[in-house]
This record gives structure tokens, C-alpha cells and sequence, in this order.
């Protein structure tokens, strides 16, 4: 299992610009709202896209989805993990919690 972050450490890191930020979900999902800064990585994409878009592997990842429910954050940290990836942790409770608890968010497509 992926070592965690809490909503407060994630939120910290953020605000720092010490943490890439991924979000797990994609698609329309990612368009109508998502962390600060993320950028867009689903499992499927992980093996074509990580390089380009994660070129440290050495740096910080925080992966999330929508809530400790979904599966696709685990999915796209292991994956990351097994590319070599070496600072790849979860935000478990996912955008829902970042949204309960009046955090902002960024809406829009993801950049190609």
C-alpha cells in the first residue's frame, strides 16, 4: 500500500510548490475541478505519459481520486511506484474531502 498524506500536509505542500499533485481521475472529472496545480494521469496513460510528465523521479507525488471509495489513486501510485518513482504517496480522502473542507480548486481541461 502507498504511504499517505493528510488533507493539512498536502495542503502545506501545496502552498510551498514542494509536491506534484496527481489527479487520478481524468477526464470530465478533472475538468470540472481538481487540486491545485494537478495535473491529469490515469492508470492507462501512466507507462506512456510519466516520463514526460513526471521527469524527477526523485520528487514528490501525491496522487488522489474522488474518496477513500476509489481505487484509482492506489492504481496510478503503484504504478509510479514500479517505474521508479521514489516520493509517491496518496491523498486517500480525495477531492470530496479538499472540497468539504471549503479548500479551493482549479476547473478546466488538462493541457495536452
Amino acid at each position: 500500500m502507498t504511504a499517505l498524506i493528510s488533507r493539512d500536509e498536502l495542503r502545506t505542500a501545496i502552498e510551498a510548490g514542494t509536491v506534484v499533485v496527481v489527479d487520478a481521475l481524468g477526464g470530465g472529472y478533472y475538468a470540472q475541478q481538481h487540486l491545485p496545480g494537478a495535473i491529469a494521469l490515469v492508470e492507462s496513460e501512466v507507462a506512456a505519459r510519466a516520463a514526460e510528465l513526471l521527469p524527477d523521479r526523485d520528487a514528490a507525488i501525491v496522487t488522489y481520486c474522488s474518496n477513500p471509495a476509489c481505487g484509482n489513486s492506489e492504481a496510478v501510485a503503484r504504478r509510479l511506484t514500479a517505474l521508479g518513482y521514489t516520493g509517491v504517496r496518496k491523498y486517500r480522502e480525495g477531492i470530496q474531502d479538499w472540497v468539504e473542507a471549503g479548500l479551493p480548486v482549479e476547473s478546466g481541461a488538462a493541457a495536452r
